[in-house]
């Protein structure tokens, strides 16, 4: 492991919450407010990229908002094959390159046909990569890794089980940002956080701006990542 260039992430993960809440207490439904996340999603990816970040992975739906009111989760389904229809053109253009990671199992062919078309539409793209958890769970990829491994008769060792996981193609997120005033990760990237900064911020996820992305990035700059080693080993590592 090795700290980012300039001392800041190359790998941002973030726990969009609170679009509800948003929406709540504006007296809207809160469609709305996942309709406002995805505008802010948007900002955030093209703001990350101006920033020299790499990689950009969000959590969008989880495993267990299943339980949510029906009509509110089939929002979502519909919202996401509109929001993809819509932005896709628009992260074409950007250089951004989308990858879905999550659960298929329980998605409508509609919504699956979507996810493979905007990944399809955008896997020559390179200026930034945008990991979109949809339909995921942490404890979900550790099982499903181990149970690959296991089908093919492959031992199951960190190395192994790190190379199946659905974040395989990426390094593992320096900085995990959760917003709406929780502090917890929720069963998000339970494996690849191990070493991640975190940073919870109070602002609602459609209120969550680029000054409210600079203050994340100046805190993670503010830390010293240690990995297990202490503080002098690593300034006699800087100093050869």
């Amino acid at each position: 492991m090795s700290v980012p260039p300039q001392g800041g992430p190359r790998h941002i993960a973030i726990v969009m919450d609170g679009n509800g809440r948003w929406a709540t207490r504006r007296f809207l439904p809160r469609l709305e407010g996942h309709r406002q996340g995805v505008d802010t999603l948007r900002r955030c990816a093209r703001a990350c990229a101006q920033r020299g970040v790499a990689v950009l992975t969000v959590f969008a739906f989880s495993c267990e908002n299943w339980g949510r009111p029906a009509e509110e989760v089939s929002g979502l389904m519909e919202l996401l094959v509109q929001a993809l229809a819509r932005e896709v053109p628009q992260l074409q253009r950007d250089g951004v390159r989308l990858y879905f990671v999550g659960e298929r199992e329980g998605l409508s062919p509609k919504v699956c046909a979507g996810l493979a078309q905007a990944q399809a539409a955008t896997a020559e793209n390179s200026r930034l990569v945008l990991n979109v958890c949809f339909n995921y769970g942490g404890r979900w990829d550790i099982a499903q890794a181990a149970a690959a491994l296991a089908a093919r008769g492959e031992p199951i060792t960190e190395a192994s089980l790190h190379g199946a996981l659905g974040l395989a193609h990426v390094s593992d997120p320096d900085l995990l940002i959760r917003t709406g005033g929780e502090m917890r990760i929720s069963n998000f990237l339970l494996w690849q956080a191990a070493y991640s900064e975190l940073f919870f911020s109070d602002r609602l996820w459609p209120d969550f701006d680029e000054p409210a992305l600079d203050e994340a990035l100046a805190a993670f700059r503010g830390r010293e990542r240690r990995f297990g080693k202490t503080s002098e080993q690593l300034l006699s590592v800087h100093s050869c």
